[in-house]
């Protein structure tokens, strides 16, 4: 079982850095592989609807999503930290987040996913569900914990004071590894996910 944690903060080793780590603690102690994504400093380039996509299975642009998108098989489940700018997750993690699920959508049915995001005081929840409704369209069952997914303070001594955050991450990485253990017990005995129907799309305006 392997979970990929993608840091959507420019800041690589900053409060974001430090709840996924705090993540994957508990995963260590659940026999649970993990692999930290870092997106970087550099702007990362948004969707274009340019269909290139669809036709190849790959974007056009061959950056980290491309790259991501290739670890998608291997893994099975996501957990996305962002921080918070103006109530909203950064610019990099929405940029690469439309790329990847409009590349890579089908592969994730199936894998379980959740949001982590770090702010010094308000926009957690607004962040929080933007970040979850990718995985609410792509069939993917979202994780949950005890409270919000949020960790509280500007700086990492601040962090590490938020002590509700910090057990309310560790106990969503606590649920995260025993819903992939009851998935893989799951597959052992024979059940099946089952077949998707054929999507329907209807357009508003005729």
């Amino acid at each position: 079982m392997k979970v990929l944690l993608i840091n959507g903060s420019p800041n690589e080793k900053g409060c974001t850095y430090t709840g996924l780590k705090e993540m994957e603690k508990v995963f260590s102690q659940n026999g649970v592989e993990t692999e930290i994504v870092y997106l970087g400093k550099k702007a990362v380039a948004g969707c274009i609807g340019c269909g290139h996509c669809k036709k190849t299975g790959r974007c056009f642009n061959d950056d980290e999503v491309n790259r991501v998108g290739e670890k998608l098989d291997s893994i099975d489940g996501i957990v996305v930290g962002s921080p918070v700018y103006f109530a909203g997750p950064s610019a990099q993690v929405t940029a690469f987040l439309d790329r990847l699920f409009v590349a890579y959508g089908k592969k994730m049915a199936g894998k379980l996913g959740t949001s982590i995001v770090s702010c010094r005081r308000g926009g957690a929840s607004s962040s929080f569900d933007r970040l979850n409704k990718y995985f609410s369209i792509s069939n993917m069952p979202i994780v949950t914990s005890q409270y919000w997914n949020q960790i509280h303070g500007n700086t990492l001594e601040e962090v590490m004071k938020d002590e509700e955050g910090l057990q309310t991450l560790r106990t969503l990485a606590q649920n995260f590894s025993w819903l992939l253990k009851c998935i893989e017990a799951g597959k052992k005995a024979g059940v099946e996910r089952g077949e998707y129907e054929s999507p329907i799309k209807t357009n508003f305006i005729r």
